[in-house]
């Protein structure tokens, strides 16, 4: 027995130092997130597959072997002969052969360029923009939250109200942001951008602990979860944009403040008329919440100093 109290109290010293090393003040109170946002891709979808389209195709490549001769006249204008016949050999027969060639060529290549613009409308621009901030800037904490909790998120204008809302926000606390990163995905279909969008979105909810404060497609939803005083101040903040819009959208790569600021300039003038899905992400979403600068390096690597 007093042996096994003597190996007593040195057993607890260990314990006790073992749950000191592996405790987080800051993992203890996880960053809290909000979320605001919508989509409207299937709406879209089938607004533009139910559209037709209508392009004129050139005529037959039959042609008769007795054609009107077109000419230039000496009085201004063009000179149209009557019918000639012509044989395979004449040149009346190669000018032809010439003329119609030039008419095919050409409305090839009409409808190779109006293929080509098609296609430039029908892609879809994916765009992410992420910012760090100080976490003094509480003010920026409360106009999210209040965006997110009066902002009608059912229709593509009050998408672009939040999107607009948002971009004003940060450019009116330049000072607060210490980092940047914006990437754009070009996708070939609205498919393949709804595809895009969704795995940006899953990636980043997936740093939150919980999602405190929703507003996405008129789905509310407010929580005040386990955060609490901790004693820790607020390091760091992260905003992060998502954007899906039709047709070709570009973000210049962020390296400072002028970048920076063009970024947000840019996003903001996006039209409601060609957003597809917009998604505002930000931690801590509480007040009394902590980003540390350790979980700010490793959840978001892609920030650089601006």
């Amino acid at each position: 027995m007093e042996a096994l109290k003597a190996l007593r109290k040195p057993a607890i010293a260990v314990v006790l130092l073992g749950l000191l090393l592996m405790y987080d003040p800051n993992r203890a109170f996880a960053a809290s997130g909000g979320r605001m946002g919508g989509r409207s891709f299937s709406s879209r979808s089938s607004m533009s597959s139910s559209s037709s389209r209508s392009y004129s195709v050139p005529s037959g490549s039959g042609f008769s072997y007795s054609v009107p001769y077109y000419a230039p006249s000496p009085f201004g204008g063009v000179y149209v002969a009557p019918a000639v016949g012509v044989g395979a050999g004449s040149s009346f027969f190669l000018i032809f052969m010439g003329f119609a060639a030039f008419v095919l060529v050409s409305g090839f290549l009409s409808d190779r360029s109006e293929d080509s613009l098609l296609a430039g409308t029908q892609k879809t621009s994916v765009v992410k923009f992420q910012v760090g901030l100080l976490g003094m800037a509480r003010a920026l904490q409360r106009d999210l939250n209040r965006i997110a909790e009066t902002a009608d998120t059912s229709s593509p204008e009050g998408l672009g109200y939040i999107l607009t809302e948002t971009s004003l926000a940060l450019l009116r606390h330049p000072d607060y942001c210490i980092s940047g990163y914006s990437s754009v995905d070009l996708k070939r279909s609205m498919e393949e951008g709804e595809k895009r969008f969704n795995q940006l979105s899953i990636e980043e909810r997936g740093k939150f602990d919980e999602e405190t404060l929703v507003n996405v497609n008129s789905i509310k939803r407010k929580s005040t979860g386990g955060v609490r005083a901790n004693g820790f101040s607020n390091e760091y903040i992260v905003i992060t944009i998502l954007v899906a819009a039709e047709g070709v959208h570009k973000l210049p790569v962020i390296n400072g403040s002028r970048e920076l600021k063009e970024a947000l300039q840019k996003l903001g003038s996006i039209p409601s008329s060609k957003i597809l899905a917009v998604e505002v992400l930000w931690t801590p979403q509480n007040e009394n919440d902590t980003l540390s600068e350790r979980e700010l390096l490793e959840d978001y690597p892609l920030l650089r100093p601006l």
